[in-house]
């Protein structure tokens, strides 16, 4: 069964918020590798946004995009390990 487009949308929201509030920073503060990972959060954050105003626009095919987009920025920066992450959950796919 395919999944509803609202509903798959407000799950990618909140994986999404949930794994901004989990990711912290790693590099120090000052090194070139803080400055990516700083702008990593600003895109997801960024993205959050977008896909939040998209949805309450009724954009909902838009909303996911963002969601998407954004979590891919955090999850990029996991990987590359300038994010410092839960290793178990279902937020990461490290």
């Amino acid at each position: 069964m395919a999944a509803d487009l609202q509903e798959k949308t407000d799950r990618y929201e909140r994986l999404l918020s949930d794994a901004l509030d989990a990711a912290s920073v790693a590099p120090q503060e000052g090194t070139p590798l803080y400055e990516a990972a700083t702008e990593f959060e600003e895109m997801a954050a960024s993205y959050l946004e977008d896909g939040r105003h998209f949805r309450e626009n009724d954009d909902w095919v838009n909303a996911l995009a963002s969601f998407s987009y954004g979590h891919a920025w955090l999850d990029a920066g996991a990987r590359l390990g300038v994010f410092a992450v839960p290793e178990e959950g279902h937020l990461f796919t490290v």
